[in-house]
């Protein structure tokens, strides 16, 4: 038996070879070949699976290599295979890890490897997350255009050298504003959490440059970009950030904001999905 609790916590594991194993999983209980496009689902945006095509088949996280179940509410713990209506298949990863954990950023990332070793182009992620903008309210929905990834961690491992001028898709962000006219978009910066940023920290992220503030996305969408993926990112603003209105944050008004937004934000992503693929 190993030392490590976690396959993907021992420094010698090839975090790749696991991800294989986790998709020829998939593959064995949905029947499916290959996926053509993934989706991590966030708070929020959990009930566009529903509304994809038909479900194949949906597998408990922690009967697939590498994943665990998800430390966080809102989260549902499942991979889902979905079959959509032009007849390609989704995979949805309502199992998400974050940084905070404290696991390490391979467990952070392994849910983007399995998507790209089962077969995936394209990656959703989604979060959700407070605005820095005044102007967006709760429930207001914003595609990211960029990031700042202040987790002072990166997926790559060694002298791996990755491109991030365009790593979130203009091309899907476009095919997006086709569904939601007029939408807007901004710039995501990850901070370490699970404690919120403070006002001083919120201005010092708009000072950078930065228009929302979360706890995930920036390190997995560095991770599809390795994987040679195709990368759409979407936040709901669940929340102003720390400072902007002057009001104190809680866990459990970012996720009461997020149901209300669920049944919009379905419609949205589902659409989006059929549209991309």
């Amino acid at each position: 038996m190993s030392e490590y609790a976690h396959p993907l916590e021992d420094p010698k594991a090839d975090p790749f070879e696991i991800a294989r194993q986790a998709a020829d999983v998939i593959a064995d209980r949905t029947g499916v070949a290959q996926h053509d496009i993934a989706l991590t689902l966030g708070s929020g945006w959990s009930k566009a699976a529903e509304l994809m095509g038909d479900e194949v088949a949906v597998i408990p996280a922690t009967e697939v290599p590498g994943f665990s179940k998800p430390a966080l509410e809102g989260h549902v713990g499942t991979i889902r295979s979905i079959r959509l209506p032009n007849g390609k298949h989704a995979l949805v990863i309502g199992a998400r890890t974050h940084y905070y954990e404290g696991h390490g950023v391979r467990r952070v990332v392994h849910s983007v490897r399995t998507a790209a070793a089962a077969g995936a182009k394209v990656m959703v992620l989604t979060n959700g997350a407070g605005g820095v903008r005044p102007e967006w309210g709760p429930g207001t929905p914003v595609l990211i255009s960029d990031h700042i990834n202040l987790t002072a961690d990166s997926p790559l491992e060694g002298a791996t050298f990755i491109d991030l001028t365009d790593l979130y898709s203009e091309r899907l962000r476009e095919i997006a504003r086709e569904v939601r006219p007029g939408m807007d978009e901004g710039v995501y910066v990850q901070f370490r959490g699970p404690h919120y940023e403070t006002p001083a920290e919120v201005r010092m992220a708009r000072a950078m440059g930065g228009d929302i503030v979360g706890m995930s996305t920036a390190l997995e969408a560095i991770a599809a970009r390795q994987a040679g993926m195709e990368v759409l990112g979407c936040s709901l603003i669940t929340n102003p950030a720390a400072g902007v209105t002057g009001q104190p944050l809680s866990h459990e008004e970012v996720i009461e904001e997020g149901k209300k937004a669920e049944g919009e934000l379905a419609r949205f992503i589902a659409d989006v999905v059929v549209k991309i693929s």
